[in-house]
């Protein structure tokens, strides 16, 4: 499977991320000790389920990692735009594609078991969009501080992901509604009024389900969809503010730290037991087993 990783986004200087990127791309922003995209980049290859990368927005010369192919293609100028790009690339590549990842560049903790696990949920059906969402007590049981806005439903509060599966299909249908759905991807009830005034208020007045809102949605866009609720908080822990992007590198710097320490452990322990002297074991003489002599009785 194809990942389409969209990283076109440059902070303005009226951004609050502006002074980390300094007029450069955001995904190249440092976290940890490497470009925030290198850590996205390392779980797509660390994914059994992802074939090749196709990188939107950057060119060669940023001279990132990976040790699956990379297919660079340069920003389109919109979201949609530039994911209606790479779905095309995947079809040049492979014409026989059916589902892609769309992938951000700002989700560093993500992990490569986690995107096996995206893909194992979604081939459970044959749905045409899969989006994932995280329950608001997931998301602060991992990450306490991250301020993430929620949308309240009847019966749960949650927020989204930024790692999705859609089918090739998405990508030249209904332009004109997901380039508007997209566009306000950051507040939900923005794009509930999109598809109807009645999903904004039923939204608003915590009236409906997640399950319900997902076939009122897709019953009014004319697709098959389907919600993906993540118990793993990663996916859906993107870069918006200074705040978050502190907090992930604390987060990640930690991970790093810890590492090494289990790194260094390992290797003290080879070591011990390479120079240890080895004990030869000796081996305890055979015991004589002596035959009484039988004696006769006596008379």
């Amino acid at each position: 499977m194809y990942a389409i990783v969209t990283a076109g986004g440059i902070p303005q200087p009226e951004d609050p991320l502006y002074i980390y990127s300094k007029g450069d791309s955001k995904a190249l922003i440092d976290i940890a000790g490497k470009p925030m995209i290198q850590w996205t980049l390392d779980a797509l290859n660390a994914a059994r389920e992802v074939e090749a990368i196709i990188l939107i927005g950057l060119s060669a010369k940023t001279q990132l990692t990976s040790a699956k192919p990379i297919h660079h293609i340069s920003n389109q100028g919109r979201m949609l735009a530039n994911i209606v790009a790479g779905v095309n690339k995947a079809l040049e590549l492979n014409k026989k594609t059916e589902y892609v990842l769309v992938v951000s560049s700002d989700i560093p903790a993500l992990k490569g078991e986690m995107v096996d696990w995206l893909v194992d949920a979604c081939k459970t059906t044959q749905d045409e969009m899969y989006y994932g969402v995280c329950p608001r007590a997931v998301m602060e049981a991992r990450y306490p501080n991250s301020k993430r806005t929620y949308t309240r439903l009847k019966d749960i509060e949650l927020c989204g992901a930024d790692i999705h599966m859609t089918h090739v299909r998405m990508a030249t249908e209904h332009l004109d509604l997901w380039e508007r759905l997209i566009g306000n991807r950051k507040s939900p009830l923005t794009q509930a009024s999109i598809v109807g005034l009645d999903t904004f208020w039923k939204i608003f007045t915590r009236g409906i389900t997640l399950e319900e809102l997902v076939a009122h949605l897709s019953n009014r866009l004319g697709i098959k969809g389907r919600a993906i609720v993540w118990e793993r908080a990663e996916p859906c822990m993107d870069v918006d503010k200074p705040h978050q992007l502190e907090l992930l590198r604390a987060d990640l710097e930690s991970q790093q730290a810890k590492e090494k320490r289990a790194v260094k452990a390992a290797a003290r322990k080879a070591a011990v037991k390479e120079s240890a002297p080895a004990h030869k074991t000796l081996k305890r003489p055979a015991q004589r087993t002596t035959t009484k002599k039988k004696t006769a009785p006596k008379k």
